[in-house]
């Protein structure tokens, strides 16, 4: 593989050295939990975080296809797997607030699962503080999709840092669509990682970071890779800069953000069900 091709998924940066005296530094674990295959890719040295393009940090990489083929109780389960990996990496005490972002265009299909994602997710603020008797067990949970600079003339973190002050957040959580290098993992697959997300980075279109340090708090990104470089796979001209998705991204984008969204209520509402979930969102 072209170690110049653009993912935004370090197992993909990571299988670019599969001999491991070329790099050290890094750790690559795989297994199987509840019927899904988990990737985890932990970046511990500075070295290996500029080999990798990748800040230092856990990266679970899930494969989802059989939630995709609507396997028998395969949302439930991959909800459920998702809701683990994000309280593995984030831990947060019972009486933390969350704030919850949904990055992307809506307008666009393959960059719409973050905004899409964050209508699905339960917000608590405004019920806790009007209704405090029936929702005082719940999380206090905020939810912002700030859209895309072109559409707001303002970069997205720029809205993230003021609100995140504003609603004095403990953590963040933020939802975004990805690249990828692998044609195998484009659309299939969500990336977990404590080490924030830089939109726009896996198609050359950097905008300013979402981490801790950017933030204050700290920061979980969870990415679904919605596009692939068409360099990754082939040497004909002109596809360079090209980015390609799947056919059936409607449907894609449609399961992914509501897979992700649940994963994301049941991590932030531990004692609420899927079914407490669809009633609360209904």
């Amino acid at each position: 593989m072209n170690r110049s091709i653009r993912t935004d998924l370090a197992v993909e940066e990571r299988a670019l050295y599969p001999d491991d005296g070329e790099l050290s530094g890094v750790t690559a674990e795989e297994c199987d939990r509840d019927g899904f295959t988990v990737t985890t890719v932990r970046i511990l040295e500075d070295a290996a975080s500029g080999k990798l393009r990748k800040p230092k940090g856990v990266y679970h990489t899930v494969v989802l296809d059989r939630y995709l083929r609507r396997e028998e109780d395969t949302f439930a389960r991959a909800a459920e797997l998702l809701s683990a990996l994000l309280r593995e990496t984030l831990p947060l005490q019972p009486d933390q607030t969350a704030f919850v972002v949904g990055l992307g265009n809506r307008a666009i299909t393959p960059d719409a699962v973050g905004p899409s994602a964050a209508e699905q997710i339960l917000a608590t603020r405004h019920l806790r503080r009007q209704l405090p008797e029936q929702f005082s067990s719940l999380r206090d949970v905020s939810v912002f999709s700030p859209g895309v600079l072109g559409m707001t003339g303002m970069e997205s973190a720029e809205m993230v840092k003021t609100l995140c002050r504003h609603v004095g957040a403990d953590a963040v959580v933020v939802i975004d669509a990805l690249a990828c290098s692998d044609p195998d993992r484009l659309c299939r697959t969500v990336q977990i990682t404590d080490a924030g997300i830089v939109p726009g980075s896996g198609v050359g279109n950097d905008r300013e970071a979402f981490n801790r340090d950017a933030l204050g708090v700290p920061v979980v990104a969870l990415g679904i890779p919605t596009v692939i470089d068409a360099g990754s796979f082939s040497d004909l001209p002109g596809v360079q800069g090209l980015f390609i998705t799947s056919r059936d991204i409607d449907c894609v984008m449609r399961d992914f953000s509501k897979v992700v969204a649940y994963g994301v209520n049941l991590a932030l509402q531990p004692e609420l069900s899927i079914s407490d979930l669809e009633m609360l969102l209904s």
